[in-house]
């Protein structure tokens, strides 16, 4: 059954070049991740707020190198999109990405983690802000931002990025602890 509309993004239009790298601010870069950023990706997930908010472990080199192919594999199968956030001078502060990329509908969801020592800093906002504006200039229509209405720097993130709160999903996700009701933010394309 053929469909009535369109693709909102072509497919093929963002694997088909090099996953970019972009400015998030005056010594802020969004890159590609690469296997050499393994050590920081176990260095963020020994933070146990870290493994609260994301309901996983990364406790070795091998497990950290696994996850980087895995967001290696995202760009290219066009499913999710994931940079490291660093400073100019190279250091990694986290990871911004955009994850159920639904090419159809124009939808994404943006997610993000930051190591302890670079919280406060006003760099994940900073990241979300310059991922959201790149998506928007490939064709993505609305961006998706949930997180546990227990977590509220995630919550100042989403703010600060200009994401609107919409309503809360109650007992949504499971967490460690849990179950977590979760705010569900979105942003717009202004275009």
């Amino acid at each position: 059954m053929p469909p009535l509309i369109p693709p909102v993004i072509a497919p093929g239009s963002l694997s088909n070049a090099p996953q970019p790298v972009m400015t998030a601010g005056p010594d802020l870069l969004l890159r590609p991740w690469s296997p050499a950023d393994a050590p920081m990706i176990v260095d963020a997930f020994r933070d146990p707020a870290t493994r609260l908010w994301h309901g996983r472990s990364v406790d070795t080199i091998a497990e950290a190198e696994e996850l980087i192919q895995r967001y290696i594999r995202g760009w290219r199968t066009e499913s999710s999109a994931s940079w490291a956030l660093t400073t100019t001078a190279g250091e990694v502060l986290g990871r911004v990405a955009l994850r159920g990329i639904d090419l159809e509908w124009g939808i994404a969801e943006v997610a993000y983690w930051m190591r302890a020592a670079a919280r406060g800093r006003g760099a994940a906002p900073a990241g979300v802000l310059a991922l959201s504006q790149w998506a928007f200039g490939v064709g993505v229509h609305r961006l998706l931002l949930n997180h546990s209405t227990r977590n509220t720097a995630s919550c100042r993130v989403a703010e600060k990025a200009g994401f609107a709160l919409e309503g809360i999903s109650r007992s949504a996700v499971p967490h460690a602890d849990g179950w977590h009701d979760m705010h569900a933010h979105a942003l717009i394309s202004p275009l």
